[in-house]
């Protein structure tokens, strides 16, 4: 999965927000469970990105609820 940025976070619409947040979510989830079944990821950075996506995400459902 890509990582997104906070200006390509921007310009999704809330459906496309939340379908983002789902498969981000679920990656992040895999990744752990390798991870505590005792494997290593290909790409320990992977994880850290992933959470800062997913923040970035919430960060604007968050935005555009105030508003």
């Amino acid at each position: 999965m890509a990582i997104l940025r906070a200006h390509d976070v921007q310009q999704l619409t809330d459906v496309e927000l939340q379908e983002q947040m789902g498969k981000l979510q679920m990656e992040l989830v895999q990744h752990y469970g390798k991870v505590s079944a005792g494997g290593a990821t290909e790409n320990p950075g992977h994880i850290r990105e992933l959470r800062r996506t997913i923040a970035r995400l919430m960060t604007e459902k968050n935005r555009r609820s105030r508003v």
